[in-house]
């Protein structure tokens, strides 16, 4: 008979995680800590860029990220995925065209100012839609929607309430996506494919089941999961880690000089050793089986 440590492990699910970075500016330090966590948790891993805004996403920055990831050791199992890809972009198309037809999509022409103007209340830093374009008529709405740009909301008045799923770190969590967020934005008025609408779609296609990553993005999880089951998608297992902050507080940005990777390697000098080390125990500690 194997010994019980040896079946539990001979049973744990072959996990697939990814970094997924967004190309507009260098890593931080705790860019890296979240995809060492990442990486400890999954047994591969899938490089995938989002670069869905071409007005943020700089070549520059994508060539940096590459560099860096390497640097430190990581490594992914499969070619690097580009949310601008045409493929990706037409499977973004057929998710939309189908919660289209299932009469969950509306436009939106409030521009940001009105958004601003209305003093939407919020949760932390989630702002809630008040539905102002929810209720125009189908006439009025057609007219404006001939001669103005407009995005496109996912109605969540039909989500189950509350929406609730285990998270590895975070534990047991609950969210009201009504009242705790709103009904979202999966196109944007200038045509891009909103970030909510874009992972689902990544996640499934690239076969992704284990997604770690910051704390901040916990309340996506909840809009996340809607859009799967709206699309047969599967869900992964989510986990979500403490976020580096500043010394006021306020979490770390591409903007904090000290703890950019630009100012720990290339004025400090720091080894990648160094950096993994002294982020390791942090990370060791989080990871489920504290040990791999």
């Amino acid at each position: 008979m194997l010994p019980i440590a040896e079946t539990n492990e001979m049973k744990r699910p072959h996990l697939r995680g990814r970094f997924a970075p967004s190309p507009s500016g260098r890593f931080h330090i705790g860019n890296i800590f979240a995809s060492l966590i990442a990486a400890l948790v999954a047994d591969e891993m899938v490089l995938r860029i989002e670069d869905l805004d071409p007005d943020r996403s700089k070549q520059e920055h994508i060539d940096a990220i590459m560099r860096d990831l390497e640097w430190f050791g990581f490594e992914w199992t499969s070619a690097v995925v580009y949310q601008s890809a045409e493929d990706q972009q037409e499977r973004y198309r057929h998710a939309c065209e189908v919660l289209e037809t299932q009469g969950l999509v509306y436009p939106c022409f409030c521009t940001r100012a009105d958004l601003h103007s209305a003093r939407a209340p919020h949760v932390g830093e989630e702002f809630i839609y008040q539905n102002t374009c929810k209720g125009i008529s189908a006439e009025v709405r057609d007219e404006r929607m001939s001669c103005e740009r407009y995005a496109l909301r996912l109605d969540v008045a039909a989500a189950p309430s509350p929406l609730c799923f285990a998270d590895t770190f975070q534990g047991e969590s609950c969210f009201d996506l009504v009242r705790e967020a709103g009904d979202f934005i999966i196109k944007r008025s200038d045509g891009v494919f909103a970030y909510q609408l874009a992972v689902v779609v990544d996640d499934a296609a690239s076969g992704i089941d284990s997604v770690v990553r910051g704390v901040d993005l916990l309340t996506s999880t909840p809009k996340q999961i809607y859009l799967q089951r709206l699309l047969g998608l599967p869900t992964p297992v989510y986990g979500h880690v403490p976020i580096f902050v500043d010394e006021s507080g306020r979490k770390l940005s591409k903007r904090n000089k000290d703890a950019s990777l630009s100012y720990l390697i290339d004025d400090l000098g720091l080894s990648a050793e160094a950096m993994l080390g002294g982020i390791s125990r942090i990370a060791l500690a989080l990871s489920p089986s504290g040990k791999r």
